[in-house]
This record gives C-alpha cells, structure tokens and sequence, in this order.
C-alpha cells in the first residue's frame, strides 16, 4: 500500500510536470489560439475515444447530463482559448503566474456552488492577492492584455473544477471528459465555420509546419488525453492536501521549463516574481488552512 502511495505521489508529480510543458507547448506552437485549442480537443476526443472502446466504457447519458456537459465543454474550451490566447499576447511566464489565482478563485465560488458561507481568512487573501495582481500590472503594462485573458482563464478553470467535481459523484470521469472534448470542438468548429470560412474549409487550415503537427500531437496526447487519464487513477491513493500542493508546482514547472526552452523571452522584471511568489504563496497557505478545518471536521464528526 505505501508503495502504491509512493508511486502515485511520484507519478502525480510527472502528470503536474506534463501540465507546466503545455504552456511552453502553445508558445511553440505557430498557429493562433482558436485552431490551437480545435486541434488539441479534437485530437484528444479521438484518443479518449480509442481509450474508452479498449477499456468498453459505457458512454451512454441522458439528455439532461449531456446538456450539463455541453456547457462544461464551452467553459473548458473558452479556458483554453483565453489560456493559449494569453500566451500569444504576452508569454508562459505571465499566463502560468496569472494561472495560481485559479485555486483562489475556486475557493472564492465554493460559497456559491456548495451554499456555504465564507471564511474569513478567504476574504483576507482575496485582498492580498488583489495587491499582488496590481504591482504586477503596474510593473508589466505592456502584457496587460495577456494578464487579463490569463485570468479570465482561471476563472473559468475555477468555474469548470467547480462543475466538474458535482458530475464525478455519479458519472465515469473518462466518460464526462469525452462528452466535454467532443462539445468543445464542435463549438469551435461552429465558431470556425461562421466566423473563419473561407480559411477552415480550405487545405490551408490543415496546411501546418512539420513541427506544429508533432507539437500538436504531444499536446493532445500526452499533455491531454493521458494526463487526464492518469491523474484520476492516481489521485485515488493520494489525500486532496498532497493533491493541492502537488498542483501549485505547476506553474514553477512551467516557468522554468519556458526559461530552459524559449530563453530571454521570459525575462520579467523582479516586481513580477515578488508579485507571482506573494499569489502562489498565498494559493499554498489557502490550501494549508482549508485542509486542517477539513481534518477537524472530520474529527469532530468522528467524536460524535
């Protein structure tokens, strides 16, 4: 059992690994956000496809689950759209620091989602992290477009968690994400047809570099369809507090991982990082306080 433990902890931080690439992925990437993220969820709709015929999932619904995850598909591709899209108007690091504010935001919504109500010291880091959102603004102005899309991108990452974590109690999870992908390309593919139709009913659109198609397919592969896979299998032997603070490395993955590969693109100002470290720091300390009332919680219970 403990090694079980042990080669899901490490194997979790591998998929937090593969999550951090993704954003030096989409700045590799030459193509504009929209066919980005329409070849990354068709791509991985099809390799979930192949995944739930080998494992023979049952993936029939009724009409009232598909329409929720419908809805989660849009708000899982419009995160992805305003996440490459922050990218390509400023740069990994900005979009990847912006991206910390997603557990904060999560924390903030929970009240609305699960009718219960806020916890003050929530209330004091939402200050804190207002702070440290305007020194960055402040210190960067030129990549204010891409802050904002960048959070926007939490947000809805937030917001589809939230959505998320209601399904899973009664759905496979491999099922919901097929639904979503599937959805979420065929939205796009609506918004291609009618707002891009002399170009997406061409050979052009699909007439990429040799390096794009080989980015395209580790996106959607790797960094998609088995990251999401293997990160439900092996969130079963790890407790949602290792979970947590095993996710917020993300970002420190991803930076570093952009400063190995894209160079002195990522320079930022000094006032940038003590801004990124006070919001990460903040995330961590968040997920510290909410997994110790959880524990008492349930203690508490158990005296009962």
């Amino acid at each position: 059992m403990q090694n079980a433990k042990l080669r899901s902890y490490l194997h979790f931080h591998l998929i937090v690994f593969i999550w951090g690439f993704t954003a030096v992925l989409g700045s590799l990437i030459s193509i504009d956000s929209v066919p980005l993220v329409w070849f990354r969820m068709g791509i991985a709709s099809i390799f979930i496809f192949i995944y739930i015929k080998w494992k023979k999932i049952d993936i029939s619904l009724s009409r009232k689950a598909f329409l929720s995850f419908s809805i989660a598909g849009i708000i899982i591709a419009v995160h992805w759209l305003t996440f490459f899209g922050a990218i390509k108007v400023s740069n990994v690091s900005i979009t990847l620091a912006m991206m910390s504010t997603g557990a904060f935001f999560t924390a903030l919504l929970e009240p609305i989602f699960y009718k219960r109500k806020l916890i003050w010291y929530e209330v004091l880091f939402g200050v804190i992290v207002i702070g440290a959102l305007y020194l960055i603004f402040e210190v960067q102005p030129e990549y204010r477009l891409g802050i904002g899309l960048a959070l926007l991108s939490a947000l809805l990452s937030a917001i589809f968690t939230l959505v998320n974590g209601k399904f899973v109690h009664d759905h496979n999870p491999t099922k919901i994400s097929f639904y979503e992908l599937v959805v979420g390309t065929l939205f796009i593919t609506a918004y291609l047809a009618f707002a891009k139709a002399d170009t997406f009913f061409s050979t052009s659109f699909f007439d990429l570099p040799y390096t794009d198609w080989i980015y395209l397919f580790i996106l959607a592969s790797v960094c998609t369809a088995y990251a999401f896979i293997a990160s439900v299998k092996v969130m079963r032997h790890l407790s949602p507090y290792t979970i947590m603070l095993t996710i917020n490395l993300e970002p420190v993955y991803g930076i570093l991982l952009a400063f190995m590969v894209l160079g002195d693109k990522e320079q930022m100002s000094p006032e940038f990082y003590y801004g990124a470290i006070v919001i990460l720091l903040v995330v961590i300390a968040n997920g510290i306080l909410k997994n110790r009332n959880l524990l008492r919680s349930k203690k508490e219970t158990a005296v009962k």
